[in-house]
């Protein structure tokens, strides 16, 4: 995530939370009370060095999302690391099971000075220019109640909102890269206003 609220402009590792679709409840990180960070070895808002360069070298980053079947909580694993979880009771929905998985990047956009936000997504370059170019993400799959780790359905729905300012492109399943997919734009640009 690159900050502009902070004034932090390096790309750190961040999460968000939200029981109400971003109407009054969550936040980032630690900043109130949800999150419950379990780690010492991985801090939330810790900037990240290995970044991966356009059209060079290219880093990964593991990351897990999964259901403790007993307590309910939600875990989040980075790079096989527990950092820490968020409680069952925030969420009334995520209780018991998620009917829906997401995946994908988001901005937000302040229309500053009535105009789309320069905030890039990914790398800054569209879905279509691919590998060591746009931003990707690769073996998509979920957790089921017998954890028991599943790839999606083959029939992943792309979803663009601005599509003159961000896209994404699904690639073909594969043993490599499983469930995988480009995403990414500029933000402001001559065709995105």
């Amino acid at each position: 995530m690159v900050n502009s609220v902070t004034n932090n402009f390096n790309t750190s590792l961040f999460t968000f939370w939200t029981s109400d679709g971003y109407r009054s409840t969550g936040c980032y990180n630690l900043d109130c009370p949800g999150f419950v960070q379990t780690s010492n070895k991985i801090a939330l808002g810790m900037h990240l060095n290995m970044i991966s360069q356009y059209n060079g070298q290219q880093f990964e980053t593991k990351i897990t999302v999964h259901k403790d079947p007993t307590s309910g909580n939600w875990w989040l694993q980075i790079q096989g690391e527990d950092v820490g979880y968020w409680p069952s009771a925030l969420f009334k929905a995520l209780s018991s099971t998620a009917t829906a998985i997401n995946w994908g990047g988001e901005i937000t956009n302040t229309n500053p000075d009535g105009r789309h936000t320069p905030t890039q997504m990914g790398s800054g370059h569209f879905a279509s220019e691919g590998w060591k170019k746009a931003a990707f993400v690769r073996n998509l799959g979920y957790v089921d109640e017998s954890c028991t780790i599943r790839d999606p359905d083959h029939d992943l729905i792309p979803l663009t909102t601005r599509a003159e300012c961000y896209s994404v492109h699904l690639g073909n399943f594969d043993q490599t890269y499983g469930a995988h997919f480009y995403y990414g734009g500029p933000g402001l640009s001559l065709s995105c206003h």
